[in-house]
C-alpha cells in the first residue's frame, strides 16, 4: 500500500509549488498588472479593439456579459461548422476524410464549443489534420478561454469590483494564460516522444509481412491544449493511453499535472482577489481532500482485482489499463480526469471496477472537486454560499458573505445553479432507458448498462466528455440527446452565476461583527464539505444504488 501512496503523493505534491506562482500570474493578469507578454501583445491588442469598437475597459453588467459571451460563442460554433463541413474538399486531408453526418457534426461542434469534447466519433478514422488543426484545436483554445473568463469574472463580482469587460477577459485568457502554458508544455511533450506532424499516415511492414498504417496528426500542441484548458478531445481514439499522445510513465505524470495546475492556481487567485488567501487555501484542501478519498476508493477497488476472476487471475485489475503506467495510475487519472472535468482518459473506463466507477461517477456529479476550466472555483464558492445561508439560520448567525449579506435571491440562483446539472442528467437518462431502441446500444444489460447511460449525460451536463465506452454512442438519439445536456449544462449555470455576483457585488460591504458567521475557518470548511457531499448523496444517491453500487454487491456477493 506504501507505493500507490508515494505515487499519488509525487502527483499532487508539485501543486503545492505551482499554485501559489501561477495563481499570482492569473492575479496580475486580470488586475491588468504588467506581465510578461504584454509589450508583444498589447500593441496589436489595441489595434484590435479599436476596429471591433469595444472599450475594453468598459465594464459590463451581466446581461451584456453573458449576451458578449454568447455572440463570441455563436460565431466560433459557425466559423468551425463551416470549415468542418468543408473538410473533404480542405487541403492537409492525406487520407480523404469526408464531412461527418449532420447529427455527428452538431454534436461535435457543440462538445468543443463547450469545453466538453464528449467525442462520438474515432478521431484518426473521421477528421482531417486540417480539421484537428482549424476546427478541434481552435474550439480548444477558445472554449477554456471562455471558461476562464466567466471564473474570473466571478470572483472579480464577488469582490465588488463590477464583473469586467467579456472582450478583454476572453482576450486575456487566450493569449497570457492559454497559448503561453500550452507551447511551453507542448515543447516539453515533444521533447518525450509526442509527435506534432502534417505527413500523414505512416505505412510500417508487420513481423508477418502485413501493412500497417499507423495514425499521425498534429498530436503534441492539441495535447499541450486538451489538458491544460481541460477539455478532454483527443486525436486518436484511444485519447491519453495512446503512446502517440502519452508515451510514458514521465509524460503520464506530467500530463495529470497538467489537468490539475489551472484549477488550483484559480483558487489562489480567487483567495488574492477578495484579500483573504486563508480562505482560498482552506478551500483548496476541501477539494484536494474529497479528491484523495476518491482516489483512495478508486485505488483500492482497482488493487483488489475482479473476485470472479480471482481463480485464474490474482493481484489488481489490469484489464483496458497500459502496463507502462500501470493500474495506479490508471485509477489516479481517471479520479483526476473527472474531479477536473478534462475528460482525457488513460485507460478504458468503462473497464474499472464498479467501486471505481462510483468514485468516477460522483466526481462528476459534485463539479467542486476543482471542477471545470474557471467554473469549478465558482461553483465551490456557491457552495460556501450555500452553507453560511444553512448554518446562519440554524445558529443564529448573520448569513453574509465578505460583509455582503446573502438573501433570498442569491440562494435562489445559488439553487439554480445546483438543479441544472441534475436536471440535464436525471430527466434524459430516464427518457433514454424507458426506450428500448436507445436500450439496445447499451453493451450491457442491468446494473452496468445503467451506469453506461447514466454516465454519458453527467459527462455531458457536466462539460467533462469521458464516456464508458460500451456504450454505442453515434447514433441520432444519443447524438441530439446530449446536445442538449451540453448547452444545458454549460450556458445556464454561466448566466446565473453572473447573475449571482453581479447582485452581490452591488450589495454594501458591512464590517463584520459578533453576529457575522466566519467562512474561513477550519470548522466552516468542513461544514461546507458536509453540505456538498449531502447535496450531492441525496440528488444522485438513487442511480448510484441502481449502477454501480447494485453491480458492486453483485459482484462481491
Amino acid at each position: 500500500m506504501m507505493l500507490p501512496l508515494v505515487e499519488v503523493g509525487l502527483t499532487l505534491a508539485p501543486l503545492l509549488l505551482t499554485t501559489p506562482i501561477l495563481g499570482r500570474y492569473l492575479w496580475r493578469v486580470f488586475t491588468e498588472q504588467s506581465s510578461l507578454l504584454d509589450r508583444l501583445c498589447r500593441p496589436w491588442e489595441q489595434r484590435l479593439w479599436a476596429w471591433i469598437g469595444v472599450d475594453p475597459q468598459q465594464s459590463m453588467t451581466a446581461g451584456a456579459y453573458l449576451r458578449s459571451l454568447l455572440a463570441v460563442n455563436a460565431v466560433t460554433a459557425i466559423l468551425s461548422a463551416g470549415l468542418l463541413s468543408l473538410q473533404g474538399w480542405l487541403p492537409l486531408n492525406p487520407t480523404q476524410r469526408s464531412p461527418l453526418r449532420w447529427d455527428l457534426a452538431l454534436h461535435t461542434i457543440v462538445s468543443f464549443v463547450t469545453n466538453t469534447d464528449q467525442q462520438h466519433y474515432s478521431g484518426e478514422l473521421s477528421l482531417s489534420d486540417a480539421s484537428q488543426i482549424g476546427v478541434i484545436g481552435f474550439l480548444m483554445f477558445t472554449s477554456a478561454a471562455t471558461g476562464l473568463a466567466v471564473g474570473i469574472a466571478f470572483i472579480r463580482g464577488l469582490a465588488g469590483q463590477g464583473l469586467g469587460n467579456f472582450y478583454r477577459d476572453w482576450l486575456l485568457s487566450l493569449t497570457r494564460v492559454l497559448l503561453p502554458l500550452s507551447l511551453i508544455l507542448a515543447v516539453i511533450l515533444l521533447a518525450l516522444g509526442v509527435p506534432e506532424s502534417l505527413a500523414g499516415v505512416a505505412i510500417a511492414q508487420t513481423l508477418d509481412g502485413a501493412t500497417q498504417a499507423i495514425a499521425r496528426g498534429p498530436i503534441a500542441h492539441l495535447e499541450a491544449i486538451k489538458l491544460l484548458g481541460e477539455n478532454g478531445g483527443g486525436v486518436l481514439a484511444a485519447n491519453s493511453a495512446h503512446p502517440f499522445e502519452n508515451p510514458s510513465a514521465l509524460s503520464n505524470w506530467l500530463e495529470a499535472i497538467a489537468m490539475l495546475v489551472i484549477p488550483t492556481a484559480l483558487l489562489d487567485t480567487y483567495g488574492r482577489f477578495l484579500g483573504n488567501r486563508r480562505q482560498a487555501w482552506l478551500l483548496l484542501g476541501l477539494a484536494t481532500g474529497l479528491l484523495l478519498v476518491l482516489v483512495g476508493l478508486a485505488v483500492s477497488s482497482e488493487g483488489q482485482g475482479n473476485p470472479g476472476l480471482q481463480t485464474w487471475v490474482q493481484g489488481p485489475n489490469w484489464e483496458g489499463k497500459e502496463i507502462r503506467f500501470d493500474w495506479v495510475q490508471s485509477a489516479l487519472w481517471s479520479v483526476i480526469t473527472t474531479s477536473t472535468m478534462t475528460g482525457a482518459v488513460n485507460a478504458d473506463l468503462d473497464s474499472l471496477m464498479p467501486l471505481s466507477n462510483l468514485a468516477t461517477l460522483f466526481a462528476l456529479f459534485l463539479q467542486v472537486i476543482f471542477g471545470g476550466q474557471g467554473l469549478g472555483a465558482a461553483y465551490l464558492v456557491v457552495f460556501v454560499l450555500l452553507s453560511i445561508f444553512v448554518t446562519g439560520l440554524m445558529v443564529g448567525r448573520t448569513p453574509d458573505f465578505q460583509g455582503r449579506k446573502i438573501e433570498k435571491p442569491q440562494v435562489v440562483l445559488a439553487s439554480l445553479i445546483l438543479l441544472v446539472h441534475p436536471l440535464f442528467v436525471l430527466i434524459p437518462s430516464a427518457i433514454a432507458l424507458s426506450q428500448p431502441v436507445v436500450t439496445q446500444t447499451l453493451s450491457q444489460a442491468g446494473f452496468h448498462g445503467l451506469s453506461q447511460a447514466i454516465y454519458e449525460y453527467a459527462s455531458a451536463s457536466a462539460n467533462n466528455g469521458s464516456g464508458l465506452e460500451g456504450l454505442q454512442d453515434d447514433t441520432l438519439w444519443w447524438n441530439l440527446s446530449t446536445t442538449v445536456s451540453l448547452l444545458g449544462g454549460r450556458f445556464l449555470p454561466i448566466a446565473a452565476l453572473l447573475a449571482l455576483a453581479e447582485g452581490m457585488g452591488h450589495k454594501p460591504q458591512l464590517p463584520p461583527t459578533a453576529g457575522s458567521l466566519r467562512s474561513d475557518t477550519p470548522l466552516f470548511t468542513g461544514v461546507t464539505a458536509i453540505v456538498i457531499v449531502i447535496l450531492g448523496a441525496l440528488t444522485f444517491f438513487p442511480v448510484l444504488a441502481l449502477g454501480p453500487i447494485a453491480e458492486a454487491l453483485q459482484l462481491y456477493r
